[in-house]
């Protein structure tokens, strides 16, 4: 297992030119750490990978695999739809020290369940990294449907699933039919507690971007067995959840980073500004929470 508990999918700051805002990395960084987020996965969807070229992801990941410093595991997205690329990017991952690699499905060829388990059979085959893979049927028009999970978790180094299909039952049958190790994330924050108790090990967050020590603790407290804790948190952050989902992720939660003033940059293009009604509907919502 790579992690246990809250494993943030950092967003990745700009400046006010659109370039990587290196010091503000680093700064997030650093507050995960002090903040109790235990993994940090870093070039996922809400790091805009789309929107980053080669040598700023391969920057990207290097910069915070050197400044994490193996402090708590560090996790990158090298998924592409192309099998090759997604082996080149996993390759150079591994060669700079990256603890694993979440892998999303391929996007936009559609490839059929066979495909999807011969593009990460080969993968497995090629690099020796720990790979986590990533469901997301609603981004990428594919679902890595139960049969498809189950052969790929006999694949040594493919230890765990990050799950935002949203479907529980289909995540039911996951943890019933795959190994004990087999880990499972959540990849939806409505869907922490849920997903923990039917075999989860944790969550893969985008709300961890400004409450990681809930996060984290809504994790801890099911593992502690304080259920009514863990419970309370995941209802505390619904209605926010419910806001930072309501528009194309990350803008909304690079819109609450900075109105709380995380100073993190805008979306690069083609994601735009949040909608103003919905902006609004967040604020309302963080100003619950912070009050």
């Amino acid at each position: 297992m790579l992690f246990k508990g809250s494993g943030v999918a950092l967003i990745t700051p700009f400046d006010k030119n659109m370039n990587i805002n290196y010091e503000k990395l680093e700064e997030l960084i650093n507050f995960h750490i002090t903040n109790s987020t235990d993994a940090i996965i870093i070039c996922g969807t809400t790091g805009e990978s789309a929107t980053l070229n080669e040598k700023e992801k391969k920057d990207i990941i290097k910069f915070t695999v050197n400044k994490v410093n193996h402090r708590i595991p560090v996790i990158a997205g090298s998924g592409t739809n192309c099998t090759s690329s997604t082996i080149e990017m996993s390759k150079y991952a591994k060669s700079i020290g990256a603890d694993g690699i979440l892998v999303v499905t391929p996007y936009y060829n559609k490839c059929s369940q066979k495909g999807l388990y011969l593009h990460y059979k080969k993968l497995a085959n090629s690099v020796d990294i720990p790979i986590i893979l990533y469901n997301v049927p609603s981004r990428t028009g594919v679902n890595i449907d139960l049969d498809t999970v189950i052969k790929l978790s006999e694949i040594r180094n493919i230890v765990g699933i990050k799950e935002a299909s949203g479907n529980i039952s289909q995540v039911t049958d996951i943890s019933n039919n795959t190994p004990t190790d087999f880990a499972i994330y959540s990849g939806n924050d409505d869907q922490i507690l849920p997903i923990l108790s039917i075999g989860g090990c944790g969550v893969i967050s985008v709300l961890a971007n400004v409450y990681s020590k809930d996060v984290h603790n809504i994790c801890k407290y099911f593992f502690d067995n304080d259920l009514k804790s863990s419970k309370y948190i995941q209802l505390k952050y619904l209605e926010l959840i419910h806001c930072l989902f309501s528009d194309i992720n990350p803008i909304p939660i690079k819109c609450a980073m900075n109105i709380l003033d995380y100073n993190v940059g805008d979306c690069r293009l083609p994601l735009c500004k949040m909608d103003i009604k919905k902006r609004k509907n967040l604020e309302i919502a963080l100003k619950k929470i912070t009050n």
